[in-house]
């Protein structure tokens, strides 16, 4: 079976530039055909992540990508899993490369975000959770984000200051990215003095919507030989698991869980389970990864996911953190990116975003947050509704 490699990564500027998301998209895409070294007219395939804030071209990206770069005859998708789109869009790529059907892809996500805490789509929908958990409980992102906090800090002694602690970190590594919105480093003081949302979690513990694209280049082994590309990026693995009943940890949008009175609740929780369905699929564990990029929508989200991705057992993620493991030089850098903590929320080209990271790192080319000796990256997020979302990249 031969391999899918990154021929091509590239992003546009994450901030808020009031622009059309299509065209975040279409320059992070002419990026990433650059870097890869091909022209528009060689891709065969192209996939768009979704986003529903932006009319018609937002439902349809992959049609709306491929009519701004050219009409070439492509063929096209479009794909809508939440925060998880842009893995899922991967995904697609991948599968039809692996397929036979393709040997180049071109994956593209971008959005264009409102100020403020994205809120339910318009309409009346009763019979949607999402809209439910709005009207009936006024329960934006960040009141479930507070949630999550408490239960770090009851279950495993956590603070406020170990959170403020995270945003630290992933504000020095974003301080170095160019691609990220925001760039400057932070204290811990500073954290800490920021304005309460969801207690305990303060204004600069919870990142931003925000404006940005990523698009990525992936193609065969074979097509990435005839090019003569060296050693390029191997995508190992994308995970896209749903949840096993019953799911007894309240996942966003959701305001009560499954109950566990009939079926005992699986060996392993949801979110765990997404990086381990990629784990296995690669054939490598979490004690070989280099370096992770993972959810950071809160502080305190982040410390979680680095349990559930397995970089060291549950209750124990803070230990790294205080030890200076998870950051830049440490032992497992986590978010080297600057994580969400540092770019913002741009649905469709988050989980893409976290690819073009594992590829700058596992080329040696993210300069001076290069993670040294990078040999195995792990992207991780997921998106409502249970669409699981990781990507486990090989250098």
């Amino acid at each position: 079976m031969s391999e899918v490699v990154v021929l091509g990564a590239g992003m546009h500027p994450w901030g808020k530039q009031g622009r059309p998301f299509a065209e975040y998209g279409v320059a992070a895409a002419r990026e990433a055909l650059r870097d890869a070294g091909i022209a528009w007219t060689d891709v065969q395939f192209v996939v768009g992540a979704d986003t529903i804030r932006n009319g018609y071209p937002g439902f349809v990206a992959g049609a709306t990508y491929a009519q701004a770069l050219g009409w070439s005859g492509a063929r096209i998708a479009s794909c809508y899993a939440a925060c998880a789109s842009g893995a899922q869009a991967i995904d697609i790529a991948r599968t039809r490369i692996l397929a036979g059907l393709c040997d180049v892809a071109l994956v593209a996500g971008a959005d264009a975000t409102p100020k403020g805490f994205f809120k339910p789509v318009g309409g009346d929908r009763p019979d949607d959770p999402d809209w439910l958990r709005f009207r009936l409980l006024g329960a934006t992102n960040p009141a479930y984000f507070g949630l999550y906090a408490r239960r770090r800090m009851a279950l495993y002694g956590e603070t406020a200051e170990d959170f403020a602690a995270v945003k630290v970190k992933n504000a020095r590594a974003g301080s170095l990215n160019p691609m990220a919105r925001y760039r400057r480093t932070v204290t811990a003081e500073e954290v800490l003095a920021s304005p309460m949302v969801a207690d305990p979690l303060r204004l600069m513990d919870i990142c931003a919507t925000s404006d940005g694209g990523a698009a990525l280049v992936l193609a065969s082994s074979a097509y990435a030989r005839r090019l003569g590309a060296r050693s390029p990026v191997r995508i190992a693995a994308v995970s896209t698991v749903t949840p096993t009943f019953p799911n007894t940890v309240l996942e966003l949008p959701n305001f009560a869980t499954d109950s566990s009175a009939a079926v005992p609740p699986p060996e392993r929780p949801f979110r765990s389970a997404i990086a381990h369905a990629a784990y296995e699929e690669a054939g490598v564990g979490p004690e070989e990864v280099s370096f992770a990029e993972v959810y950071d929508l809160s502080t305190a989200l982040e410390l979680d996911w680095v349990e559930d991705v397995g970089l060291c057992p549950p209750g124990e993620a803070a230990k790294l953190l205080r030890a200076g493991d998870t950051a830049l030089g440490g032992r497992v850098p986590v978010n080297p990116s600057g994580g969400l903590a540092s770019f913002g929320e741009a649905i469709p080209a988050q989980a893409i975003a976290q690819v073009c990271e594992l590829t700058r790192q596992l080329r040696g080319v993210a300069g001076d947050r290069q993670v040294e000796g990078a040999r195995v990256g792990l992207a991780a997020n997921q998106g409502l509704f249970g669409h699981g979302s990781a990507v486990i990249a090989i250098g």
